[in-house]
């Protein structure tokens, strides 16, 4: 008389259910950081392209713009940014320059560059501040979604929150 074995290969269920809670743990651990670490890059590359315009508004001001600055297509036009940036959004951040052309001869010309993060909240969030700069180049920023402004007078800057 001959025994019949009967093999199963493959996994058994509950296998494959440790399996995936333990990929789902670590899913529930990596998500949240990775979201934060997305968020963050923006935030730099914010502030970067900010530094940029600031030195392309110079260049610009002092080459073709005749005293003058100029605005994201004056810039672009001249090659001074590329192309992503002279549209208007780079990074999940909403970029606005605005050079103010000034009608008399001893008012000094000036520029104000901000972003605000496309989507300031939630869980696709872009960013969590917001940027400006000007003609003096120091980078300032806010929380949410709106960016500091400056008096069109005094030039003061509100918030008042510079980056270090």
């Amino acid at each position: 008389m001959k025994m019949k074995t009967n093999r199963q290969e493959g996994f058994s269920l509950i296998e494959l259910l440790i399996v995936v809670a333990i990929i789902g743990i670590i899913a529930a651990i990596a998500i949240p950081n990775l979201l934060a670490s997305k968020r963050a890059a923006n935030e730099g590359s914010a502030i970067a392209s900010l530094r940029t315009l600031t030195g392309a508004e110079a260049t610009y001001q002092s080459t073709k713009g005749a005293g003058e600055y100029g605005s994201l297509t004056d810039l672009q036009t001249e090659g001074l940014i590329d192309s992503v940036l002279g549209a208007g959004t780079k990074s999940g951040y909403a970029y606005t320059v605005d050079a103010t052309l000034v009608s008399s001869s001893t008012a000094p010309a000036r520029f104000d560059a901000s972003c605000v993060p496309q989507q300031p909240s939630g869980i696709g969030a872009t960013g969590t501040r917001s940027f400006y700069t000007n003609e003096s180049g120091v980078i300032y920023y806010d929380t949410g979604g709106t960016a500091p402004t400056a008096d069109g007078t005094t030039r003061a800057v509100t918030p008042n929150t510079p980056l270090k």
